[in-house]
C-alpha cells in the first residue's frame, strides 16, 4: 500500500510540473535550462518515472517561479 502512495505522488508531481511548465509555454529543453537540470531528467520526472529529491524539486519550483510548497500543494490536489 505504501508503494502505491509513493507512485501516486510521484505521478501527480510529474503531472503538476508538466501542467505548470505548459502554462509558462516552455519546452522541456527551455525548462531544463532554467532549472539547470538535464532535459531527459525533466521528462522522467513529468512521466513519474523517478523521484525528484528535495534539491531538484526546489530547482523545478524556482524555474516555475513558485515556492516549493505551492508546487507540492499542486501535486497533492488529486491524492
Amino acid at each position: 500500500m505504501e508503494k502505491d502512495k509513493v507512485n501516486k505522488i510521484r505521478g501527480e508531481f510529474g503531472m503538476a510540473v508538466r501542467k505548470l511548465r505548459h502554462k509558462l509555454d516552455l519546452s522541456q529543453e527551455d525548462f531544463a535550462d532554467r532549472a539547470n537540470i538535464h532535459r531527459t531528467y525533466v521528462s522522467s520526472i513529468e512521466l513519474g518515472k523517478v523521484d525528484a529529491g528535495l534539491g531538484i524539486a526546489y530547482k523545478i519550483a524556482a524555474a516555475l517561479n513558485l515556492p516549493l510548497s505551492k508546487l507540492i500543494k499542486e501535486a497533492e490536489k488529486n491524492i
